[in-house]
């Protein structure tokens, strides 16, 4: 369209039909109203979590200002942290106290939206089937629910990792052929998601499964950082019968595999 010298109707409309002529164009999926409302949801309570993290970054600064470390506190422990080390300091305080009543307003409209999330997934058979998994929260669940819809519009579930970023991306030119890392084209709400269900899955289960087995033989192998994207892929895409995706369509639970005895180890 670039190439015609004049840009009018006449021409756009040409150029259109003939990139339609020649298949540059296919038919998209066009997302239920459900799975958009709720990723819409989903949408909100990421964007009220990063501003409170923004905030909460300011509030540090502050105190960093007056000498003070603030640490690592829990969120609901955050403001009374903040006045236990400042409390006395009043020039601190009066910049201080604003973004903490910011905070605590965020906070009940998180925890409002985060109870709407729970609720959608108690009452959705597909997210309490998806929760099966070890690291899939109700985050993780809803989110993959609502980004994939339908589970039939996806022939393999391979073809769901270029849906959500998770194929390497390649370059290859005469005799070089070179695989980087994944793409991240996709859908990044989704791929978040996974990609904190494979750091779940990894650090804090406890429940010996194949899947964490084989993600800490990467890690292991090739570090904790590419073994979380690795479990992420496999978890979500890859071909084995425990996918997400083929846990959907098939309607089957999570395969924890059989672990290994003493004996074998």
């Amino acid at each position: 369209m670039k190439t015609m010298p004049d840009k009018t109707d006449r021409n756009d409309a040409r150029a259109l039909a003939q990139i339609m002529r020649t298949g540059w164009f296919r038919q998209v999926h066009v997302k239920s109203r459900q799975s958009r409302l709720w990723r819409s949801l989903l949408v909100a309570r990421r964007t009220v979590l990063n501003e409170m993290r923004s905030i909460e970054n300011v509030v540090r600064a502050v105190l960093r200002e007056a000498g003070l470390k603030l640490g690592r506190p829990a969120r609901a422990h955050f403001e009374e942290r903040v006045h236990e080390l400042a409390g006395d300091d009043d020039a601190v305080m009066a910049i201080a106290s604003p973004l903490l009543a910011v905070l605590r307003t965020r906070r009940a409209q998180l925890e409002a939206l985060t109870r709407q999330v729970l609720a959608i997934v108690r009452n959705e058979a597909t997210c309490r089937r998806l929760r099966t998994v070890p690291g899939v929260g109700p985050i993780t669940a809803l989110a993959f629910r609502a980004t994939v819809d339908d589970p039939d519009r996806f022939a393999k579930s391979r073809a769901v990792g270029a849906h959500l970023g998770l194929t390497p991306a390649r370059y290859q030119s005469g005799e070089t052929d070179i695989q980087g890392r994944i793409s991240r084209c996709g859908d990044e709400l989704a791929r978040t998601a996974l990609y904190e269900a494979a750091n779940t899955l990894l650090v804090r289960s406890t429940k010996w499964s194949s899947l964490r087995a084989w993600g800490m033989a990467v890690a292991r192998r090739r570090g904790m950082a590419r073994a979380r994207v690795a479990v992420a892929r496999k978890l979500g895409v890859e071909r084995m019968r425990s996918t997400l995706h083929r846990m959907w369509r098939d309607d089957a639970d999570f395969r924890f595999g059989k672990a290994p005895t003493a004996a074998a180890a």
